[in-house]
């Protein structure tokens, strides 16, 4: 069958995604064939076409979408035609109208949850959890800080942040933003553009600072953050919005405290089935218990998925964007 579907055939700018017909094949034994109704944005999407996260080309791009199984493989008995599914782990194609999956990489989305939630919220919701149940586990009373919490991630941090118990510090560039991460559940917000935040933060830990910071910012942010740390606190560094870490001289880490950094990937925290389905499993939990929800502020049609990087990466969105197959 023939679809339209997102192609990049050379790296760059957002103009170097495409609208090209390409055929379907059915779905082999232990996949399913999903026709998409939302399909998830996420920056991560902005380093496979800029080149930063190199794909073999031509290639299609995206990892998270929701739909309708209407076609299952050989060995396929948890999902059927018609079930509503979303996914957020890939693999990569996810800006087309329809996508072939392994069925392990799925997920039934639960009654109550919108398709367009569900698109929006997997990729997201997965990267929480993981960031905070795994690469850090947090506890209730713990104090973070968590950069860019206006943003799609961000928001659902300070929710489930606010549901755990934990104190959530987090940074936005206006007061706009700042009020947003305030509504989700951050419980001290910083205006980056006019507030020194690493005084913030000792300010608000009593000179403390805090046991991790999540930085998906990238080098603007690096040191910064690890001036925030308390001694041999953690700084995970999970994404480049403003470009790449390079260059660091590691000796920097003893001098502020003997810390860690890590730079962690979802890919790696949901490798097996078995891990996706419980992160997914907690990410659904948390929506049907009303812990945390997502807005969806910006819609673009499929064809428009230029003009969605364009103002991703212009940072001139909130919350959550999808495109509309």
């Amino acid at each position: 069958m023939s679809i339209q579907a997102i192609r990049i055939h050379e790296t760059g700018g957002p103009d170097v995604m495409r609208l090209d017909t390409v055929d379907l094949a059915e779905p082999g034994p232990g996949q399913v064939r999903v026709r998409h109704t939302a399909i998830g944005v996420n920056f991560i999407d902005t380093y496979h076409r800029s080149g930063l996260y190199p794909l073999p080309l031509p290639s299609g791009i995206g990892l998270e979408a929701a739909g309708i199984v209407e076609a299952v493989g050989d060995g396929v008995t948890k999902l059927k035609d018609g079930d509503r599914v979303a996914y957020g782990s890939g693999p990569i194609g996810a800006y087309s109208q329809a996508h072939i999956l392994p069925a392990g990489r799925v997920a039934r989305i639960p009654d109550g949850v919108s398709d367009e939630q569900a698109a929006a919220l997997m990729l997201k919701g997965m990267t929480v959890r993981y960031l905070f149940k795994d690469t850090y586990a947090l506890k209730a009373g713990d104090t973070i800080l968590f950069h860019a919490a206006a943003g799609g991630v961000g928001q659902i941090a300070c929710q489930w942040a606010a549901d755990m118990g934990v104190t959530l510090i987090g940074t936005a560039g206006s007061d706009e933003k700042c009020e947003i991460a305030r509504q989700r559940g951050a419980a001290h917000v910083i205006n980056y553009s006019r507030e020194n935040v690493v005084e913030r933060v000792r300010e608000i830990t009593e000179g403390r600072g805090v046991p991790v910071v999540y930085d998906g910012v990238g080098k603007d942010t690096f040191e910064m953050s690890l001036d925030c740390l308390a001694p041999r606190g953690l700084l995970a560094t999970f994404g480049n919005a403003s470009g790449p870490v390079t260059g660091v001289n590691l000796g920097i880490l003893t001098q502020k405290g003997s810390l860690y950094v890590t730079r962690p990937s979802l890919m790696h925290y949901v490798a097996s089935d078995e891990d996706l389905a419980a992160n997914t499993a907690d990410v659904f939990d948390a929506v049907a218990r009303g812990a945390i929800s997502i807005d969806i502020n910006q819609r673009y049609a499929l064809a428009d998925a230029q003009k969605a990087h364009q103002d991703l990466e212009g940072r001139r969105t909130t919350g959550a964007s999808v495109l509309v197959p």
